[in-house]
């Protein structure tokens, strides 16, 4: 048995010390708000946060994790959190929203470690999340209004 905090809450699980967390967040936990998408880390849509830092969880595995706290989709809150969500409704970002937790997830680390990000501070926090539909302007865009919304 491997303990797990997850969301704020500790999670005892019965899974091999090599097993990606991802499967055990979907798997286990049924937190499926987490994304499977290429398996090697490329694409972002697996991304959750270990201590406040945006990871792939399709390939962290389950041993690495030790004592970190773990943030999924379903268990993100806060100020930053809240203001990318209405951004992203109000510019319309998600298509098929396939990649969308792991894009918030990392946005989300982004404007807790940047109030004002610019242009090229977005595209280097975003760059390991994929989107499919390429609505990679309307990303950059709601960062920049999620933020004005922070800062204001």
């Amino acid at each position: 048995m491997i303990s797990l905090t997850v969301n704020e809450q500790t999670h005892e699980v019965d899974a091999p010390p090599d097993t990606p967390l991802l499967w055990v967040l979907r798997d286990v936990l049924g937190l499926t708000g987490t994304k499977f998408g290429c398996g090697r880390a490329l694409c972002g849509a697996c991304t959750v946060h270990l201590n406040g830092t945006p990871i792939r969880s399709c390939t962290m595995p389950l041993a690495a994790v030790g004592a970190g706290q773990i943030t999924t989709i379903e268990g993100a809150s806060g100020k930053a959190i809240e203001a990318i969500k209405q951004a992203w409704i109000d510019l319309n970002v998600p298509q098929c929203g396939y990649c969308q937790s792991g894009q918030i997830m990392s946005a989300s680390a982004l404007l807790t470690h940047n109030a004002k990000p610019t242009d090229a501070d977005i595209d280097a926090a975003m760059a390991g999340n994929i989107c499919r539909c390429a609505t990679y302007a309307r990303i950059r865009a709601a960062l920049h209004q999620a933020a004005a919304t922070l800062e204001g």
